[in-house]
């Protein structure tokens, strides 16, 4: 599973990606989480884009882009300081909308 985690500079949501990415670890997942800005999004490079809160007025124009699920982070992610809400959010936009592979769930 590849999580790109869409913020407006990258550094923000360079410690969101991060605690997600030990999140993920930590419960078993083998999962990836980056860290970009919103022109870094293309269909194919992520099964996934969790957007900052402040992005919320690009939500449509980032989900073009992607092409796959598409949601904003709650206003109090960066308070996520082990990331496990955040894996909890991810966990729940995929449950339905895409198969994932054995053993990566």
């Amino acid at each position: 599973m590849r999580i790109l985690v869409v913020c407006g500079a990258g550094a923000s949501s360079t410690f969101v990606a991060q605690r997600l990415r030990r999140a993920a670890t930590d419960a078993g997942l083998d999962w990836d989480a980056s860290a970009g800005m919103e022109h870094t999004v293309s269909p194919g490079d992520h099964d996934l884009v969790l957007v900052g809160p402040h992005l919320a007025d690009r939500l449509d124009a980032i989900r073009a882009a992607a092409q796959v699920p598409v949601a904003v982070l709650p206003e109090d992610v960066f308070s996520d300081r082990d990331g496990s809400r955040t894996l909890a959010l991810a966990r729940s936009i995929l449950v339905g909308v895409t198969t994932i592979p054995e053993g990566t769930s």
